[in-house]
């Protein structure tokens, strides 16, 4: 009868063998989906024999080929590759703005100072100081336009960092809750690989929205916690992460977990919160400062060269105007997000003092000294000391810069990804002509084993027929 049993367990061993292998090959475009095999062992002899051949074979256990560093290597690449993938689309948006010819600043500072080069010909000419007046408000319109745009893109980002926050919670949810299945499974002694071949999934789309790290437990679950060590999952227990909106536009990010609040830095945050918090940080905040900066050193500049003028009449620029904050020609408004710089309402032609000397109307001397404004320097807080004229353009290569860079950083990230996911099916991933070479090899073991027990079938019906 060993000669049946060990024939049986071939049989059985190799039934699971094909099993698994089946299962293999279905799952062979499954995104996500880690093989399996099986760990065969031979079943030690129970007589106390030499001559004991043995008691066939069993199943020891599956295996899931899995390799912990890829598969770190492949969440990290998935938080490195959304981080640049998110804020490129903005940048590249601010460049077309930026780099915009008809629109730009640089086009309305142009058409400010063309109109001024026109008005000195003749600086008793009503409209050409009309034009002037019109330039300026041309100027005006530039400057709030892309404060508008700076706002506008703020704003996406703060709803897109809400979204992102709530997806977030969602799957970490989900994350605890595969955690209690797996471990219930390992306790039981039931095949887990599919629930944690899905863990595995959700911690990868968890990856790409914020930077984690991830440590195996001895019951089989997965601890999630964030680079600085704020815990996301714990067995099967998720965080909350909130944002928290302030008056000035910002958004700040906590975690509560098991009665705690922890406070989360942007600068560390990675995946796609950290590539909302780089655009925010390092180019919409900087820019709309810098853009500020220069709408004010316009507005005081020009207006204060005004104020030292005489209009037409013999008037000083300055007459009637007790603030000098709010000038003669420019209005600035730094608390405005959309209209930081605007002309006088009911500024006319006649009011502009572009005359040195109040008894010389067609004197053109204070007009000459604005038009040498563009070559004076300002300070720009991202830039230092520029040339009014020279500072846009300064702003739309940083701009270009920072795009090329992260441009550049995305590439990398992109191929480290690709990378990291050829690896990690290097090793988990379904090889069908692999599989199918286990296909044939267990269908002969499992044929050879039947073959094995008709041959004890005949030797039985021989040994009764000899009775």
């Amino acid at each position: 009868m060993s000669i049946f049993n060990n024939a049986l367990s071939g049989t059985l061993a190799a039934k699971t063998a094909l099993t698994v292998t089946s299962q293999n090959i279905a799952n062979v475009m499954t995104p996500g989906y880690t093989r399996q095999g099986v760990l065969l062992g031979a079943v030690v002899a129970r007589q106390n024999s030499v001559l004991g051949g043995g008691d066939g074979v069993q199943v020891s256990s599956l295996i899931r080929f899995s390799d912990g560093y890829k598969t770190q290597q492949l969440w990290q690449s998935a938080s490195n590759l959304a981080r640049h993938a998110t804020s490129q689309p903005y940048v590249t948006q601010l460049e077309q703005v930026l780099g915009d010819d008809a629109s730009g600043i640089n086009s309305g500072l142009d058409g400010f100072f063309s109109a001024l080069n026109a008005a000195s010909v003749e600086p008793s000419s009503n409209p050409l100081r009309q034009q002037v007046i019109t330039a300026a408000e041309g100027l005006a319109q530039r400057f709030n336009s892309l404060a508008r745009v700076l706002s506008a893109q703020r704003l996406s980002v703060a709803q897109q960092r809400t979204t992102v926050v709530g997806q977030i919670n969602v799957t970490t949810a989900g994350i605890a809750e595969l955690n209690a299945r797996v471990a219930l499974a390992v306790a039981t002694g039931a095949n887990a690989s599919e629930l944690i071949d899905e863990r595995d999934r959700k911690i990868d789309e968890l990856a790409a929205m914020v930077s984690v790290q991830v440590v195996d437990q001895p019951d089989g679950t997965r601890s999630v916690m964030l680079r600085d060590g704020q815990p996301l999952v714990v067995g099967a227990n998720a965080s909350t992460v909130a944002v928290q909106g302030h008056p000035d536009g910002s958004q700040t990010l906590s975690l509560d977990f098991a009665r705690q609040t922890f406070e989360i830095a942007g600068d560390r945050l990675g995946g796609q919160l950290g590539g909302l918090h780089d655009i925010e940080s390092a180019v919409l905040a900087p820019l709309r400062q810098s853009i500020a900066e220069m709408a004010s050193e316009i507005a005081t500049r020009f207006n204060a060269q005004l104020a030292a003028g005489h209009t037409p009449g013999g008037a000083p620029g300055d007459l009637g105007y007790a603030d000098m904050t709010q000038g003669p020609l420019f209005v600035f408004d730094a608390t405005s997000g959309t209209g930081m710089l605007a002309v006088r309402s009911g500024v006319m032609a006649e009011d502009l003092a572009f005359s040195s000397s109040p008894t010389e109307p067609g004197n053109n001397d204070n007009l000459l000294a604005m038009i040498d404004l563009k070559n004076q320097p300002i300070t720009v807080s991202s830039l230092g000391t520029v040339l009014l004229g020279d500072a846009h353009t300064q702003l739309v290569s940083n701009v270009g810069m920072y795009s090329k860079q992260n441009q550049a950083a995305l590439s990398t990230a992109q191929t480290v990804r690709d990378q990291a996911t050829e690896s990690w099916k290097s090793v988990s991933g379904v090889n069908s002509d692999e599989e199918a070479v286990h296909l044939i090899e267990y269908q002969q073991m499992y044929q050879a084993n039947l073959k094995v027990i008709a041959v004890a079938n005949e030797l039985f019906d021989s040994v009764l027929s000899s009775f």
